[in-house]
């Protein structure tokens, strides 16, 4: 589709992105040094913080809804601010005696905002962009999600940190909580000048024809070429990363006693905000004209697989070695999110044209990422308890081979030929 200079990609991918990416990582990452810092177990923080994702898997189910009022672009930006109101809220439970459940709470109606906020704008990203576009500006996408990510565990973990000396860590992550909501909400008020519609309302009007509209779409989704080959991939693909990239930060802030290496909640932040996040663009960037430029086929995705899960080694060598030296460890990290920032792009390109093309591309689309996060939220509500039994160094060993599932789906699952896509556009 032909945009205007309105609604130039670069004017709102960032920015959408960007508020796609900080409420997922704050519950799925920073949440977790909070609560490590605040005295709760492993178990318990790798359990709860992996449970409150599950809206992320069950967005589809009411995705279809969203088609009946208003456009994609309105989801989007009342979702960003009232993210950001939650956020607030969340800040003022830390102060309660029984703030983990008030604060579990809240971030699961943090989560539900965020999947219904995710699934509009990937609508007005799959409406908006023609395949040649998406392929050119997913590397933005992946580049600022990872942006976000970098940002919630880097600079807001760092500034937690230095907080958490001075006011105590109860106040501390108040006042960082805060900060996630002041910029929820300031991305919503911009987006909403920013976005271009994604479409307006269809019409369907009850929620009689939204079942209707939901049961077409299950039904659809299922007899897509391939559907099931292509399930296994987008499931497999994150089986590693989603067991290892939630207790690396209780293995980074875990003492030396304990086989951690002992690091405070600053170095953490230091580590991702400039070590990951330099990387992690830089990455994703890459993967992106990698991929406008090859196409998806089947030797481009078996290298993005590689990139994306041969890192992990990265962190078994920091749990059999445990270095001192923080410039090794940022290098480890700078590796896992190098890689990390250029594979992940692969999966969501896979999805876009392998997934997404037909009558629904934003419901069917919000199906796939849907299950994706169901592939990273099993493995990782499991990891804690993984990660207690065996302990770090064995755990970062498994992680390496749990990456075996997603070579073997990458290289069996189906590819559209590019001539398909066009097809269904």
């Amino acid at each position: 589709m032909t945009q205007t200079k309105h609604f130039n990609p670069i004017l709102w991918i960032p920015t959408t992105w960007f508020a796609m990416g900080l409420p997922f990582v704050a519950l799925s990452g920073a949440s977790s040094i909070m609560y490590k810092n605040m005295g709760i177990s492993d178990t318990q923080i790798a359990f709860w913080t992996s449970l409150i994702m599950l809206p992320w898997t069950l967005k589809p189910l009411w995705g279809p809804f969203l088609e009946m009022y208003k456009t994609k672009k309105f989801f989007v930006f009342t979702t960003q601010i009232f993210t950001g109101i939650l956020f607030g809220l969340l800040a003022l439970t830390l102060q309660l005696n029984e703030f983990f459940s008030f604060s579990i709470a809240i971030l699961t109606i943090i989560a539900i905002s965020g999947a219904t906020h995710d699934t509009a704008a990937d609508g007005v990203y799959l409406n908006e962009l023609n395949p040649k576009q998406q392929a050119k500006f997913v590397g933005w996408q992946g580049a600022f999600y990872n942006i976000a990510k970098v940002f919630s565990g880097g600079v807001l973990v760092y500034l937690a940190g230095q907080l958490e000396k001075e006011i105590g860590i109860p106040n501390a992550w108040m006042v960082v909580m805060f900060v996630y909501g002041l910029i929820m909400v300031t991305l919503g008020l911009y987006n909403m000048r920013a976005l271009p519609s994604g479409t307006s309302a269809s019409d369907t009007s009850t929620v009689r024809e939204g079942f209707a509209t939901l049961k077409d779409v299950i039904i659809t989704f299922f007899q897509k070429k391939n559907i099931w080959y292509s399930l296994c991939f987008i499931v497999f693909y994150r089986f590693a990363e989603g067991q290892a990239i939630k207790i690396v930060p209780l293995f980074f802030k875990a003492t030396r006693a304990e086989g951690g290496l002992g690091l405070s909640t600053s170095e953490i932040g230091l580590l991702y905000g400039v070590f990951g996040s330099i990387a992690f663009v830089l990455g994703s960037l890459l993967a992106g004209y990698y991929v406008s430029n090859k196409g998806l086929t089947r030797r481009t995705l078996l290298i993005l697989c590689s990139f994306f899960n041969f890192p992990f080694a990265a962190y078994a060598f920091l749990a059999i070695t445990l270095p001192t030296n923080l410039y090794i460890i940022a290098a480890a990290v700078a590796i896992e999110y190098l890689g990390y920032g250029y594979g992940f792009v692969g999966l969501i390109l896979f999805m876009m044209q392998n997934i997404a093309p037909g009558k629904y591309k934003m419901a069917h689309y919000a199906f796939g990422s849907g299950l994706m996060n169901l592939g990273f939220m099993l493995p990782s509500m499991i990891s804690g308890l993984l990660s207690d039994m065996l302990g770090y160094k064995e755990f970062f060993i498994w992680v390496l081979i749990a990456t075996i599932p997603a070579f073997i789906v990458t290289w069996l699952v189906p590819l559209r030929a590019p001539e398909e896509n066009e097809e269904v556009t």
